[in-house]
């Protein structure tokens, strides 16, 4: 997902996700999510003001901070496909 659909995708909403992970875990501010998840403040900043997507690892680490589901967390950010397609040319390799 690139910075373009993240802004056209009106039901991708990572405030949601943020601010239910800080209430889930009893936290004040974004400062202390990044800490609790382990990543540097500017990722949380970015994520909020939608010019980074949550991507999969970040994801994971949620997860397992928070013991909610990949989809329970994938449902709070408004991501509400049921499955996720790759594309074939990822697999293949670079020409030389």
């Amino acid at each position: 997902m690139n910075n373009e659909n993240l802004v056209e995708n009106v039901n991708y909403n990572p405030d949601n996700l943020l601010a239910s992970i800080i209430g889930k875990l009893n936290l004040k501010n974004d400062a202390a999510l990044s800490r609790a998840l382990e990543v540097a403040p500017p990722v949380i900043s970015k994520i909020r003001h939608r010019r980074l997507p949550v991507g999969a690892s970040l994801l994971i680490r949620m997860h397992e901070v928070t013991d909610l589901s990949i989809q329970e967390l994938r449902v709070l950010m408004g991501d509400r496909r049921n499955k996720f397609r790759i594309s074939d040319k990822q697999f293949k390799p670079k020409a030389a």
